[in-house]
């Protein structure tokens, strides 16, 4: 059984200590400011820790392509045109053997300041998750870092094969990388390419276009996508050794596990053999794959990670029922594709990538994901996330520069975040406060109720099926209950909650004239009967939630 449940707090590194207020639009720098990685002190990671959370994710760790000019430290300058943002997305990597030095407050001991926050986090009581990108790498990748006796990704290629199994990428021999856009982008020389490599999105001709992911390259694990997807394992690619050695470098740093970017665009075997090779070195080391084809689930669960994004199940139901499109039935429905592999399922309202909850683009109003956010935490003994500054109500409405303005915290661009700047201020609102309350109240339970961290579910939709803006079930471990009733309604409600029969079977429930619960929310006891068949009835705040624990 589950000693405790992991929930993850993503922090975009970059923007989470960044306190300055001038929010430039495509701003430098210097103009708009930087988080550094000294902003996690042991008082911040107290805060965190307070929340509940288990496990940081730092995002945007390991040196990525930017603008900004490190050439004075050594560091290779990116040319502007292949460089998405002033700042530069995380996900196209120059170095996966370097830190990126806009998180440093000494650039020249930025590894040393890594591997401080790394100890401070321990500290504090939590574990590292870092960004493994295993798919792509920038256009411009260069390791000045690496350790004595490797070579460079690309270094033995032969660019002369469009495809060779022993690559690190693909070619297109014979012609020039000529993109949709300007080659020069304010430069005197333009970015020359000969000849092209594939695109990170697999875009295996040169001229990718403005959707696709033009920054970066494709890398090879001996997937002959030119010749109808074939695999080449046997021998091992050289691709596969060099990158299981980038993840077991990052490992004996302290790093505690990795968020694997676009897992499902590596191939299966590949994770197989890498996973394998770490976890027997680090039995502790967890692997979160960001997998969107259902298909495959099992597939990528069975090649070693050990979570999976519940993007394309639960997450895109919450999100429908909470804008009032679905009806609550269908949680029960997106749980049920899952459930043999449920404990695996990473459940999340807000990343890097989703929009914010509170943005013009998703529910206008961050109160909306209360509801789903008590669905999220103790529906099942899965993982949790949440993204920085979701519990205080994030809007992300800014238009920062290469992001614009699209619900979404920019990963491209130097920029603050309002309800960072107010937390590190001291000046949060009423309402961001409420907020606050209302996610640490829920994260608590998560973590500390046997019943969560333990239990066994079950869901009381298809009894109830009256009720379309209400959703409950009971959680139980030993004699502790928990019946949870989330209101996704703006207007309070009243649920006439039916408990069936086959409930008291299958989770060893006595019936009873006269129980007394608690409502972990409010402190409230209640007294209700509970006999098979009939009701409990429930009475609900608009986009609030009712946890009753009762001795069964």
């Amino acid at each position: 059984m589950a000693s405790s449940k992991t929930i993850i707090y993503q922090v975009f590194t970059r923007l989470y200590g960044n306190r300055n207020t001038t929010r430039k639009e495509s701003g430098t720098i210097e103009e708009n400011g930087c988080g550094k990685m000294n902003d996690f002190t042991p008082s911040a990671l107290k805060r965190i820790r307070e929340m509940g959370v288990s496990h940081i994710w730092y995002t945007g760790i390991i040196r990525h392509a930017t603008q900004t000019d490190y050439s004075a430290y050594g560091i290779p300058k990116n040319h502007p045109a292949i460089v998405k943002g002033k700042a530069g997305s995380p996900y196209a990597i120059t170095d996966y053997y370097d830190v990126d030095p806009d998180l440093a407050v000494d650039v020249n001991k930025r590894m040393q300041e890594f591997e401080a926050l790394i100890e401070r986090t321990h500290k504090a009581g939590m574990k590292v998750i870092i960004d493994f990108v295993p798919n792509h790498v920038a256009r411009q990748y260069h390791s000045i870092c690496k350790p004595e006796g490797v070579k460079d990704l690309g270094e033995d290629d032969n660019p002369q094969n469009g495809f060779d199994p022993q690559n690190n990428f693909y070619y297109c021999p014979g012609q020039r990388f000529t993109p949709y856009f300007d080659l020069y982008h304010g430069e005197t020389e333009p970015y020359n390419e000969e000849p092209a490599k594939a695109t990170g999105n697999d875009c295996f001709h040169n001229a990718p276009g403005m959707n696709d992911w033009y920054e970066t390259v494709k890398l090879n694990y001996g997937l002959d996508y030119y010749g109808g997807r074939v695999g080449h394992f046997n021998p091992i690619p050289d691709t596969w050794g060099k990158m299981t050695d980038i993840l077991l470098f990052w490992a004996r740093k302290g790093v505690d596990g990795f968020r694997c970017d676009m897992a499902e665009m590596v191939p299966a075997a590949f994770w197989y053999w890498a996973t394998d090779k770490l976890k027997y070195a680090y039995p502790d080391l967890i692997f979160i794959g960001e997998v969107y084809n259902p298909a495959e689930y099992r597939n990528y669960l069975g090649a070693g990670f050990d979570y999976l994004y519940d993007k394309v199940g639960m997450y895109d139901t919450l999100r429908e029922v909470m804008c009032g499109s679905q009806s609550t039935h269908a949680i029960t429905a997106a749980w049920q594709q899952t459930d043999d592999i449920r404990d695996h399922m990473l459940y999340f309202l807000e990343n890097h990538d989703e929009q914010r909850v509170a943005s013009s683009f998703f529910a206008g109003d961050a109160r909306r994901g209360i509801p789903a956010l008590v669905v999220s935490a103790l529906l099942q003994q899965n993982p949790l996330m949440i993204y920085f500054g979701q519990e205080y109500g994030e809007r992300g409405m800014d238009k920062e520069g290469f992001s614009g303005n699209d619900g979404r915290t920019t990963i491209f661009d130097y920029w603050s975040v309002d309800t960072m700047v107010r937390l590190h201020g001291r000046n949060l609102t009423k309402d961001q406060k409420t907020l606050a309350f209302i996610y640490n109240k829920v994260m608590d339970i998560a973590r500390t109720e046997k019943a969560v961290i333990e239990g066994i579910s079950f869901d009381l939709m298809y009894v109830n099926g009256d009720y379309h803006r209400q959703y409950a079930f009971l959680r139980k471990a030993g004699s502790e209950v928990l019946l949870v009733v989330a209101n996704f309604d703006d207007l309070p409600a009243t649920m006439d909650v039916t408990i069936p029969a086959h409930a008291f079977d299958y989770l060893k429930l006595k019936e009873r004239k006269s129980v007394t619960a608690v409502d972990l929310f409010s402190g409230k006891e209640i007294k209700r009967t509970l006999t098979r068949d009939c009701y409990v009835s429930v009475d609900l705040e608009p986009l609030g939630a009712v946890i009753l624990k009762f001795k069964a």
